[in-house]
């Protein structure tokens, strides 16, 4: 069966993005996050299958809304790919990162300078913002990892340990229900992380028969 976009991602989202807005609004002036600031957009990263099929998702509806900014995505994603794969540490064909000790060690240096395709950039903005993955969504506020509390280096300047530590993104919610999500989409035969520009590349990811049935008819772009 093809892979669809499953319809609790809507709430998955509805959640991180409640949690963002919270702790945007404790964070105040901390927080520099505007459109235009981008060095978040540059360097490759991980996203799960869900994440894929939330691009694929936005990337159908750009084609029904804005062919030609869709185009433009394909194009910088076929481009990205193409200087990436040859080190790509994973399976060229299916665009699935290979999940061992190596692999990870050669991901943690893997095209760190190659900007996002989804990033425009003449406009310093994301093309696919809405259906953005959920690292994205989170990136900013302080948020908690094996490794600590992390931000953003850019925001947060003079804040002590404390005042830092009272805005973190509160994600536990939205953890369990993605990681319920991936589960479910993992037993139907997704499995396996790729990267932004795989994904938008509109290829097929893992079996080769995921196909994303779209499913935000109704939705306006911003």
């Amino acid at each position: 069966m093809p892979c669809q976009l499953p319809l609790q991602d809507k709430k998955l989202v509805q959640i991180v993005d409640a949690a963002l807005l919270d702790a945007e609004w404790r964070s105040g002036d901390r927080l520099i996050c505007r459109p235009g600031c981008t060095p978040c957009c540059i360097g490759v990263f991980a996203i799960d299958q869900l994440d894929m099929l939330r691009l694929r998702d936005g990337l159908a509806h750009l084609d029904t809304t804005d062919p030609e900014r869709a185009a433009r995505v394909r194009q910088r994603a076929r481009e990205s790919w193409e200087r990436v794969a040859s080190k790509f540490p994973g399976d060229v064909h299916s665009g699935v990162l290979d999940d061992d000790d190596k692999a990870a060690e050669e991901f943690e240096e893997f095209a760190d300078y190659e900007p996002c395709p989804a990033l425009d950039p003449d406009r310093g903005t994301c093309d696919v913002y809405r259906w953005r993955p959920i690292t994205c969504r989170v990136f900013g506020p302080p948020l908690r990892s094996e490794g600590g509390l992390g931000v953003c280096e850019l925001c947060y300047h003079g804040a002590t340990p404390e005042e830092i530590a009272s805005c973190e993104l509160k994600l536990d919610e939205a953890n369990a229900l993605e990681a319920e999500l991936v589960e479910e989409l993992e037993k139907s035969g997704s499995k396996g992380k790729t990267i932004v520009a795989f994904a938008l590349t509109g290829q097929s990811v893992a079996s080769g028969q995921c196909q994303v049935a779209c499913s935000c008819e109704g939705q306006r772009v911003d």
